[in-house]
Formats: C-alpha cells, structure tokens, sequence
C-alpha cells in the first residue's frame, strides 16, 4: 500500500493549461506503475493515464491523447499529470492511484488518493 495525495487542481479557462501533481508516501512507490482517473458530477470513473513503473510505457484515454502528458520522477515520490488545451468537458475530480499492472482499468488499482478538482470555464 501506498499514500497518495494530489494537487495542483483549480480552476482554468479553456485552452489553458495545469499541471497535477500526486505525492506519495512509501519506500515502494518507484515498483508501482501509476495512473490518473477522473469523475465528473453524475458520471462514471473515467481512465485518463497511466504509466509503468520506470516511465517507459504510457497509456492515455483517446479523449486526452495529444493534450495530456503523464510522468513520473521516482526519486521525489511524485507522478504528474500536465494538461493543456483544456476544454469544460475536462472538470472533474482528478486521482491518482497506484497499480500492480500498468492498466486502464480501475480495478487494478489498490491504492488511492482522495482527489483535486478540475474546473474548466469556457
């Protein structure tokens, strides 16, 4: 298991940019592959990145590919999202979580954070 917690979340006008950041605690976070899941009123968790345990595999919902970019510094415990031209249909909380299997799917993640929000005004 591993604490996770995240921030850099606010509020942004479209097309502009934030970048999140989730620290976590542990000596074992650089073996977890990391991703970032998101949930906006009334909906669903939805995939967004995820990324394997030395940054050599990434993964990205289509809805992001091209604007998002996930990454991870194992020496300061930290994964980071950097979103850019962001768009309303981008709000939502934002977690990070941490996995056994760098995957889409939520059910593989064992630990969570508690989440930052995305506020994106058009």
């Amino acid at each position: 298991q591993v604490q996770l917690v995240e921030s850099g979340g606010g509020l942004a006008q479209a097309g502009g940019s934030l970048r999140l950041s989730c620290a976590a605690s542990g000596r074992t976070f650089s073996t977890f592959p990391m991703g970032w899941f998101r949930q906006a009123p009334g909906k669903e968790r939805d995939f967004v990145a995820a990324i394997s345990w030395n940054g050599g595999i990434r993964y990205y919902a289509d809805s992001v590919k091209g604007r998002f970019t996930i990454s991870r510094d194992n020496a300061k415990n930290t994964v980071y999202l950097q979103m850019n031209s962001l768009k309303p249909e981008d709000t939502a909380v934002y977690s990070c979580a941490a996995s056994r299997t760098t995957s889409m799917n939520p059910n593989d993640y064992h630990s969570w954070g508690q989440g930052t929000q995305v506020t994106v005004s058009s």
